[in-house]
C-alpha cells in the first residue's frame, strides 16, 4: 500500500498531478481543493494517497491532510459513491465542511457537488451522521509538510563554507500547531452525557459562530443550542 508520496511535481491537470519520487512519476488524483492547494511544477510537494486496485486497473488518490483521506475512504464506503463522486464532494465542500453539513443533516450542501443527486447526497448523510464525530475529532491540522526531506541529491554540489565573519541567518521557528477545538468540544459534550451524534451537530452548528474563538466558547455555545427549549 502507498500510503503517502512527496517529491517534485512536474506535472499539473485539473484533477490529476505528477509527482517524481527519484526519478519515477506517480500520477496522482485529487480534489478540486486540493488541487489549488498545491504548490507550482518544478516545487516539492507531499500528499497521503490512497491507492485503489482491481483487475485491470491501479489508481492512486492523494490528500493533502489525514481528515481529508479518512472522509475520503468514508464516502467510497457509501453504496453509490465511488472515487469519483468522492473527490467532487471533498473539492465542493472540503473535509471540515461536508463534517459539519453531514453533521447537521443538511444534505442539499451534499448534493451541490457535480454529478451527485439528492438521493445520492441523503444517502450520505443518513449513513455517515453517526461516524462523522469521530472522523470531526480527528480535525484539520492533521497535514502533510509541503518539502518533503528527500535527502541529499549526489548530482548537487554542497556550498562552500561561509567565511570568518558571515553570519547565517537562523531557520524561521516551527509553526504552533493548530488546536483542534472540535475535537475536545466534542469529547467535552460526550462526557457530560451527550451521544456523539448530538454534541456533533451541535459542535458543527456552534463552530459557524464568529464568537467560536476557542474550545470554552464553542463548548458554551453548543451547550446552548442543546438546551431544553422553552
Amino acid at each position: 500500500m502507498i500510503g503517502r508520496l512527496a517529491g517534485t511535481i512536474i506535472h499539473r491537470g485539473l484533477d490529476q498531478v505528477m509527482i517524481d519520487v527519484r526519478g519515477v512519476g506517480y500520477v496522482v488524483h485529487v480534489s478540486a481543493l486540493t488541487s489549488q492547494s498545491l504548490p507550482r511544477v518544478g516545487e516539492p510537494c507531499a500528499l497521503y494517497t490512497d491507492l485503489l486496485v482491481r483487475e485491470d486497473l491501479l489508481q492512486l488518490f492523494g490528500f493533502s491532510s489525514l481528515l481529508e483521506k479518512e472522509w475520503y475512504r468514508l464516502l467510497i464506503s457509501v453504496q453509490g459513491i465511488g472515487s469519483k463522486a468522492a473527490l467532487a464532494i471533498l473539492g465542493t465542500l472540503g473535509p471540515e465542511a461536508l463534517g459539519r453539513s453531514i453533521a447537521l443533516g443538511d444534505w442539499s450542501a451534499v448534493k451541490a457537488a457535480p454529478g451527485v443527486g439528492p438521493k445520492i447526497a441523503q444517502r450520505v448523510v443518513n449513513e455517515l451522521r453517526d461516524k462523522a464525530p469521530s472522523i470531526m475529532a480527528m480535525g484539520g491540522d492533521l497535514t502533510v509538510e509541503a518539502a518533503p526531506d528527500l535527502g541529499p541529491d549526489p548530482e548537487v554540489v554542497e556550498p562552500a563554507a561561509p567565511e570568518a565573519g558571515f553570519r547565517a541567518k537562523r531557520p524561521a521557528p516551527a509553526a504552533k500547531p493548530k488546536v483542534n477545538f472540535t475535537a475536545e468540544a466534542l469529547s467535552a459534550l460526550t462526557n457530560l452525557g451527550y451521544s456523539p451524534t448530538e454534541a456533533a451537530g451541535a459542535v458543527a452548528q456552534a463552530s459557524e459562530d464568529p464568537a467560536a474563538v476557542d474550545t470554552a466558547k464553542l463548548i458554551r455555545l453548543a451547550l446552548r443550542l442543546l438546551a431544553p427549549k422553552d
